[in-house]
């Protein structure tokens, strides 16, 4: 049976419905054993309010009860999620569980809480010891797969910082994740920086300086890779396990038009398996028993895949 820690993610945000209903959906599974992590009085609560057994948890106490309202945006309420995501972080280290889903949290909570925080990958690397630069941010949603070499950054800033190197990380920790998925042998494609890849320098010479050598060397070491390509031309193809994006929304876009809601967020280049879903904390709709709980329930079973592989 596969133990995955569930941290509830924005306290203030629709992270404990759907945690909760998560863990209620998996409670008769024998494959999967759910395992909430957050202040008890969160989840209590939510389980009351959508009318169903409290889920077994781990109590984590980061949130002052005066500072528990759904809907509302909170420095505190981003100060606890960080602090419930550490704690299921910790579980996974000391081998308690298997896996680590990470509820939706709010980046701007988070931030006026004064911890630096662009996404759970670069937080997963942080608890993990791992260089921020070798963790990334993978995508997937009905059978689309998109690895991000930048993500939570101004494109000024993610230009600036894209090197063969980093290129080269992503596509490593692209190919153990696959092999991890039951790909052997994965085919990756790499999208260009500039349109069209830079058109041999015409749009741009940041082509040739960064994804043309990052790609020479990767097939040099024995990795499938098409590209740089432009992203619409290698999506318009659909014809490789894994794509590799530059930048947050070439990779964001595509997944979201074809999965808005039920996308799965994997943090890759990690020694702990950590995903998250792909949605917001949805503060309009918190507290209101109205999330839809799939997004976390099909990332628990995606998980779950790669643990069996």
């Amino acid at each position: 049976m596969m133990r995955v820690a569930i941290a509830l993610g924005d306290p203030n945000g629709i992270g404990p419905e759907i945690a909760v209903e998560a863990a209620t959906h998996f409670a008769r599974d024998d494959r999967i054993d759910p395992l909430l992590v957050g202040d008890g009085f969160v989840i209590e609560e939510t389980a009351r309010r959508l009318g169903l057994a409290t889920p077994a948890f781990v109590e984590a106490p980061a949130l002052e009860f005066a500072a528990y309202a759904p809907g509302t945006l909170d420095p505190r309420a981003g100060w606890a999620t960080v602090a419930y995501a550490a704690a299921a972080v910790r579980l996974a280290l000391a081998g308690e569980v298997d896996a680590v889903i990470g509820c939706p949290h709010s980046e701007t909570a988070v931030n006026r809480a004064g911890i630096a925080f662009s996404g759970y990958p670069g937080l997963v690397a942080d608890l993990t010891g791992t260089p921020r630069e070798r963790a990334f941010l993978m995508l997937a949603a009905q059978g689309l797969r998109i690895a991000h070499a930048t993500l939570h950054e101004p494109v000024g800033a993610a230009l600036a910082r894209l090197t063969p190197d980093l290129v080269i990380a992503l596509a490593q920790a692209a190919v153990a994740t696959a092999r991890r998925l039951g790909i052997a042998a994965p085919r990756l494609g790499l999208f260009g920086i500039n349109p069209h890849a830079g058109e041999d320098g015409l749009f741009g010479d940041e082509d040739e300086r960064v994804t043309k050598p990052a790609a020479a060397a990767l097939r040099a070491g024995g990795i499938a890779i098409d590209g740089p390509l432009g992203a619409d031309l290698l999506l318009g193809r659909r014809g490789h396990d894994i794509y590799l994006a530059m930048f947050h929304d070439q990779g964001h876009i595509p997944i979201k038009l074809l999965s808005p809601l039920r996308a799965s967020a994997l943090a890759i280049g990690t020694p702990v398996l950590f995903a998250s879903v792909a949605h917001g904390c949805a503060f309009d709709i918190a507290g209101q028993g109205v999330a839809d709980p799939t997004g976390v329930i099909e990332t628990v079973t995606m998980l779950a895949g790669i643990r069996s592989s």
